[in-house]
C-alpha cells in the first residue's frame, strides 16, 4: 500500500479535500493585490513646481499662475521639474492678460533662469485621491524611490522564499501557513498607517516575506491533501485564482482612490484567512516523515469522519501508516543540498537553464505588469485587460504542453514573448492601441511560460531533491523581480533600453530551454542517476504502470484545460 492508497481510502477528492483546497485558494485571490499593489497606490499624478510664495498676493486664474511660474518643455506641456526663478509677468501680456502694465515690462529684455521646485510641487489628483507619491514628493529627484520600493518589496518575496521553505520542512506547513497569514494583515495594516517611506517600506519588505509563506505553504497543504492524478488539474485551478485576483484588484483600485485605504482593503481579507486557517489539517505525509505518527492517523482518521468514511479510517493504525510510508521515507535518505543540482554534468545543466527560464520570465512579466502608466490607456481598464489575457494563455499552453511537449511550449512562449517585446519599441508613441495590444500579448506568453514553468520544472528534478530544486529556480524568480523595476530607471537616459532589455532576455533564455529534455509522457525520475541517464540517452527502468498512470493524468489535464 503507497501513501495516495491511504488518500484514496479516507475519501480521495470528498468534502474536506474541497472545502480544503477552496479555503486555501481564497487568500490567493489578494496575494495578486499586493504584488500590483503599487500599480495604484504609488502612481504618479501629473505634477509641477508650486508657484512662488509672493503670487499669492495677486488674484490670478490657475492657468496664468501656471504660466509665469513654469516653462514649457518641448511638447508644449509645463515642465514637471523646473521653474523660473521669478515669475514671468511679460507671459501674462503676450497672453492679453494685462495691456501693458508694469509687471509686463520689469522682464523684457532680461535672461530668464531657471531653477528647480524651491515650494515644493502641486499635483493633479484626478485619477487617485492620493497616492505615496504624492503624500512624500518622490518626483523629479526622489523619482526612483518609487522604483525602489517595488524593489523592498520583491526582496521580501526573495527573503521569505529562503527562509519559511526550510522553516515550513523543520516546524510544519499548518503553522508557516498561520504566521503568514497573520503577518500579512498585520504588516499591510500597518504599511497603511504609516507616514514615511521608510517606514512604509519595511512594512512592505514584511508582506512580501508573507506572500511566499503563503504561496509555499498553501501548495504544500494543497497537493499532499490530495491524490496524484488530480494534483496537475487542481494547480492549475489554483493558478487561475491568482488570475481572478488580478480583476478583482482593479476593481477595487478604481473603487478606493486613496492608497491608505486601498492598502488597507487588501490586507484586512488576511485577518479572516489567519482565523479559519486554524481549522486546517497538518499534512500527514510530513507527520510521518517528522516521525509523529499518531498525529498523522489522527488526521486521517478526522479526514475519513469528514469524508462520511468513518469505518475505513478507524482501520489505519500505526503498523498501516509506517508501511504506506516506506516509499517516501526511502526517498529522504541521504543528505542532499543545493549543491547537488550542480555536481553531476546533467544536473548542472538543467538547473542553469531552469535558471535562466524562471528569472527572464519573472523579469519580463513584472518589467510589463508594473508599469502600466506608460501605455497612455486607462489605467484600470490596462489592469482589467492584463489580468484577463492570463485565462486563455494559460489554457493555450496547456493544451500545447499536451499535445506538442513541455520544451517546444516553454521555449516557444519565451521567444514570442520576448519579439513581441522587441516590435513593440519600433511602434511610434502615438500609436497607444497598437502598443498596447502587443504588450498584452507579450504579457499573456510570459503568463503561459510560468504556468509551464512550475509543471515543467517539477517534472525535470528528481524526487530526492525536487524541492531544493524547486527552491532554487523560484529564488531566481524573485531575482528577476528585484531587478526589474530598477531597469525601468535606465529610462531616464536611453528611452528604448529597458524594453530592449525586457525583450533580449526572454529570447535567450527560450533558446536556453531548447537544451532541456523532453518530459511529456515521461515518468517522474526519481534519482540523480535517473537523471543522468535520460540526459545520455539511457532510458531508466520503470514500471509500466506508472507511466500509465501518468498518461491518465495527462488525459484529464488535457480534457479540464479544454
Amino acid at each position: 500500500m503507497a501513501f495516495g492508497d491511504l488518500l484514496e481510502q479516507v475519501g480521495s477528492t470528498g468534502r474536506f479535500q474541497i472545502l480544503h483546497v477552496t479555503l486555501l485558494s481564497l487568500p490567493v485571490l489578494m496575494m495578486a493585490s499586493h504584488n500590483l499593489l503599487q500599480n495604484f497606490v504609488a502612481m504618479v499624478p501629473g505634477h509641477y513646481c508650486s508657484p512662488h510664495t509672493n503670487l499669492s498676493h495677486f488674484q490670478l486664474s490657475p492657468d496664468d499662475t501656471l504660466l509665469v511660474t513654469v516653462p514649457l518643455d518641448q511638447t508644449g506641456k509645463p515642465q514637471r521639474c523646473q521653474r523660473y526663478v521669478t515669475p514671468q509677468w511679460h507671459l501674462l501680456t503676450k497672453n492679453g492678460t494685462f495691456g501693458s502694465g508694469e509687471q509686463g515690462d520689469t522682464q523684457d529684455g532680461m535672461d530668464v533662469g531657471l531653477q528647480g521646485c524651491a515650494d515644493g510641487w502641486s499635483y493633479d489628483m484626478t485619477e487617485r485621491s492620493s497616492s505615496i507619491i504624492s503624500d512624500w514628493h518622490m518626483v523629479c529627484e526622489m523619482r526612483s524611490m518609487k522604483q525602489m520600493g517595488q524593489t523592498i518589496y520583491m526582496g521580501g518575496v526573495l527573503v521569505g522564499a529562503l527562509l519559511f521553505g526550510g522553516l515550513s520542512d523543520r516546524y510544519g506547513r499548518r503553522i508557516l501557513l498561520q504566521f503568514s497569514n497573520l503577518l500579512m494583515a498585520v504588516a499591510g495594516t500597518c504599511a497603511s498607517f504609516t507616514t514615511s517611506f521608510p517606514i512604509f517600506c519595511l512594512f512592505r519588505f514584511f508582506c512580501g516575506m508573507a506572500l511566499s509563506g503563503l504561496g509555499l505553504n498553501t501548495f504544500s497543504l494543497i497537493v499532499e491533501w490530495i491524490p496524484t492524478r488530480v494534483r496537475t488539474v487542481v494547480g492549475t485551478l489554483t493558478g487561475y485564482c491568482y488570475t481572478m485576483g488580478q480583476l478583482i484588484w482593479a476593481v477595487l483600485a478604481y473603487f478606493i482612490r486613496d492608497w491608505r485605504w486601498l492598502t488597507l482593503a487588501v490586507s484586512l481579507p488576511f485577518y479572516v484567512s489567519f482565523l479559519y486557517s486554524w481549522w486546517f489539517h497538518e499534512s500527514s505525509r510530513w507527520l510521518v516523515i517528522k516521525n509523529q505518527p499518531e498525529k498523522a492517523i489522527k488526521n486521517l482518521q478526522s479526514v475519513a469522519r469528514f469524508n462520511g468514511r468513518r469505518e475505513e479510517g478507524e482501520k489505519i493504525d500505526l503498523k498501516v501508516v509506517q508501511e504506506s510510508m516506506k516509499k517516501e521515507m526511502s526517498c529522504v535518505h541521504g543528505n542532499y543540498t543545493l549543491l547537488d543540482l550542480f555536481r553531476s554534468p546533467t544536473m548542472r545543466k538543467m538547473t542553469l537553464c531552469l535558471s535562466a527560464v524562471w528569472l527572464s520570465t519573472s523579469f519580463a512579466y513584472y518589467g510589463l505588469a508594473m508599469d502600466l502608466q506608460k501605455f497612455g490607456v486607462d489605467i484600470y481598464l490596462i489592469q482589467v485587460i492584463f489580468g484577463a489575457v492570463d485565462i486563455p494563455a494559460k489554457v493555450v499552453v496547456t493544451v500545447c504542453m499536451s499535445f506538442i511537449g513541455r520544451r517546444p511550449s516553454q521555449s516557444g512562449a519565451l521567444i514570442v514573448a520576448g519579439v513581441t517585446i522587441l516590435i513593440n519599441q519600433l511602434v511610434p508613441n502615438d500609436q497607444q492601441t497598437v502598443r498596447t495590444c502587443l504588450a498584452v500579448f507579450g504579457k499573456g506568453c510570459l503568463a503561459a511560460s510560468f504556468n509551464c514553468c512550475y509543471l515543467y520544472s517539477g517534472e525535470l528534478f528528481p524526487t530526492i531533491i525536487r524541492q531544493n530544486g524547486m527552491g532554487w529556480v523560484s529564488m531566481m524568480a524573485r531575482v528577476g523581480s528585484m531587478v526589474a523595476p530598477m531597469v525601468l530607471l535606465a529610462e531616464d537616459y536611453i528611452p528604448w533600453i529597458p524594453g530592449v532589455i525586457y525583450g533580449a532576455a526572454p529570447i535567450l533564455s527560450g533558446v536556453a530551454a531548447l537544451f532541456l529534455p523532453e518530459t511529456l509522457g515521461s515518468p517522474l525520475p526519481d534519482t540523480i542517476q535517473d537523471v543522468e541517464d535520460r540526459g545520455s540517452g539511457r532510458v531508466s527502468k520503470k514500471e509500466k504502470k506508472e507511466a500509465i498512470i501518468l498518461a491518465d493524468t495527462q488525459s484529464n489535464l488535457l480534457k479540464q484545460a479544454t
